[in-house]
């Protein structure tokens, strides 16, 4: 997914659209600046850090933050949020101007800017590879191949005029025909796409920044793609960087990539903050990217990512949310030590719906729609203390959720009550109401019928992971509810969830739609996004729904019916909206913390002489 907002509001969009039709270079335009300084300098490396190992680099079949995080350098969508305006707004990325839309809203023409070059490859034969129209055909009918079985397929599933025809001509031939012409999905010649929608979608455009958009070329894939089509191990794109380097969970190096379009530091917006302005003041002119060298380390555990920051091991890293009394006081400042190395902080609320837990629908003990088996999930999320993980685990850096979309994603609806906060008593009496009672006084409840209750959690083996669990079974324990864990790898645990082989899970998801929030309880997104397998016909339709409007606020009405659904059935439930803190090397130059980007490494620069001083 990640990773997730956009001006979403129909009077930006057409002014958006009217500053492309009279010529007006929208913010994050592209240009050389004369004088512009020259780009990826080999001896400018950043040295950064994820806190869980990557899937792999796929940008159509892998989902999660870590992978994605990594796929941002190296692929390009046709468009991305502008680096330093607030509110985020849109701005084209290879695109060349924003979308030429037609009036029901259904037809999107979208042009591209000439002369990108994929990544030098041996397939190419030593040629220049041009990113074309057809890339993009190719790379959204790819989403939806049934060979993939993409979690991704939630993007483009039913958007396109012809796009599901075509999937199921696949299911029957067992390949899908990517040189079959589809009506809605064209390229009407080499640089210009075009999208006929099945019906108006006004939650489109977003879509179109997510890296599971990004454009990949044919012969790339057909040349390293394994049995399953995926081709996680040989990324080749038209983005700022490439893969050098890969030791799978432990190391990822990525380098410059030569064929790198011209592109200089994006205009400072109007109204722009002093995080935007001192990231311009440092960048203005200079052309993208200036860091030859992206050094990524996996380090999972918090205690030795932050002794790898301390030690000038790391330049740039967000603040392990289990120490972050290491470093911020009590007013969320840096500790006199940092702040007298020249260590700069930036915080921002996440776009991310975290540490939500979800109920496998079709699992026997916790899922099922009958009132005990709604009341128990009812109940064990009432008895669940989320404020308790932000005191301890997070010492203080969020707050409570009250629904799936985050605040400062628009559609994020103020003044919804949390459907199950946290009530110990209320949570016990439901469940002694429906059944569920420790018959045999020794502490613990049983089912309905006398069997034990035990409810099974997947858990990384990490330390955050720990103290979540630690807070779980103490909850637990004062509602009598058993509980254990599975301890897997992250990326195992997804594997599991997406088969459906989870009873309960506790995960995050960041994005920077309302849409895509939603999502997380969609019927035909089972197994892809909606891990809980829940299934509601209204919830469903709502949705489907909401994508038509055209106004927000009339959206967000349904947004917040989709709400009281899940509060009804409480499918999932229990999150929160976390406060992240990145720390930055004073060597480090154009850093602007953003909520809806995890990736702004092509937008740095590093001083190599207090680097090198500082080591």
């Amino acid at each position: 997914m990640a990773r997730a907002v956009s001006p979403r509001r129909v009077s930006a969009l057409l002014a958006l659209l009217c500053a492309v039709a009279l010529g007006v270079a929208p913010i994050g335009a592209v240009a050389q600046a004369p004088g512009a300084d020259a780009r990826a300098d080999p001896t400018k490396v950043l040295r950064t850090v994820i806190m869980i190992a990557e899937t792999g680099f796929d940008p159509q079949v892998a989902q999660d933050l870590y992978s994605n995080t990594i796929i941002q350098a190296i692929f390009d969508p046709l468009y991305e949020y502008d680096y330093l305006a607030r509110p985020h707004r849109i701005v084209p990325r290879v695109a060349d101007g924003m979308p030429e839309i037609s009036a029901d809203g259904r037809t999107w023409k979208i042009r591209l800017k000439k002369g990108i070059h994929f990544a030098d490859d041996p397939v190419f034969k030593g040629k220049p590879r041009e990113l074309t129209a057809h890339d993009f055909v190719y790379t959204l009918k790819r989403l939806v191949d049934p060979k993939l079985r993409s979690p991704n397929a939630f993007l483009v599933s039913g958007m396109f005029v012809g796009l599901d025809a075509a999937v199921d001509a696949a299911r029957g031939a067992g390949r899908l025909d990517y040189d079959q012409e589809i009506e809605g999905l064209r390229a009407l010649d080499r640089y210009t796409l075009q999208l006929v929608l099945a019906r108006p979608d006004y939650t489109f455009l977003p879509k179109l920044t997510a890296t599971q958009t990004a454009a990949v070329a044919r012969e790339v894939i057909e040349a390293h793609a394994d049995a399953s089509g995926w081709a996680m191990t040989h990324p080749v794109g038209t983005g700022a960087y490439r893969l050098k380097e890969w030791r799978r969970g432990q190391r990822i190096v990525l380098e410059a990539n030569p064929a790198y379009r011209v592109e200089t530091f994006p205009a400072l917006p109007a109204h722009a903050d002093a995080d935007a302005k001192a990231a311009y003041e440092a960048m203005q002119g200079k052309r993208l990217p200036q860091i030859g060298r992206i050094e990524v380390a996996v380090i999972e555990e918090s205690n030795p990512r932050l002794l790898a920051f301390n030690s000038n091991e790391l330049d740039l890293m967000d603040v392990p949310r289990d120490l972050v009394m290491r470093v911020l006081d009590e007013r969320n400042q840096l500790q006199p030590a940092y702040a007298k190395a020249g260590v700069t902080l930036q915080r921002a609320e996440e776009a991310g719906f975290a540490f939500f837990a979800y109920f496998n629908m079709n699992d026997p003990v916790v899922g099922g729609y009958t009132p005990d088996k709604v009341a128990l999930r009812r109940a064990v999320l009432m008895g669940y203390d989320p404020a308790e993980l932000i005191r301890v685990g997070l010492q203080g850096q969020g707050r409570v959720a009250t629904q799936p979309i985050p605040p400062v994603v628009p559609g994020h609806v103020a003044g919804i009550r949390n459907g199950t906060a946290h009530d110990p008593a209320l949570a016990r009496a439901l469940l002694e109401r429906f059944g569920y009672k420790d018959r045999d006084g020794d502490g613990w409840r049983e089912l309905p019928d006398g069997k034990p209750l035990l409810l099974t959690m997947g858990s990384a083996p990490t330390g955050e992971n720990r103290i979540r669990d630690e807070l779980w079974l103490k909850n637990m324990r004062a509602i009598g509810v058993r509980i254990e864990f599975q301890r897997q790898k992250w990326p195992d645990l997804l594997k599991m969830a997406r088969a459906g082989q989870l009873q309960m899970w506790s995960l995050g998801w960041s994005a920077d739609s309302a849409d895509s929030y939603m999502e997380l309880a969609y019927g035909p997104g089972a197994g892809q996004t909606n891990l809980s397998f829940f299934r509601n016909d209204e919830y469903d339709d709502l949705l489907r729904r909401s994508r038509a409007l055209r106004l927000d606020g009339e959206r967000d009405k349904l947004y917040m019916r989709m709400t009281e659904i899940l509060n009804a059935y409480a499918p999932l439930g229990g999150g929160v909206n976390r406060i992240d803190s990145t720390l930055a090397k004073p060597w480090v130059r154009g850093y602007r913390k953003d909520s809806f980007r995890a990736t702004p490494w092509r937008f740095l620069d590093i001083d190599v002489v207090r680097q090198r001083a500082g080591r």
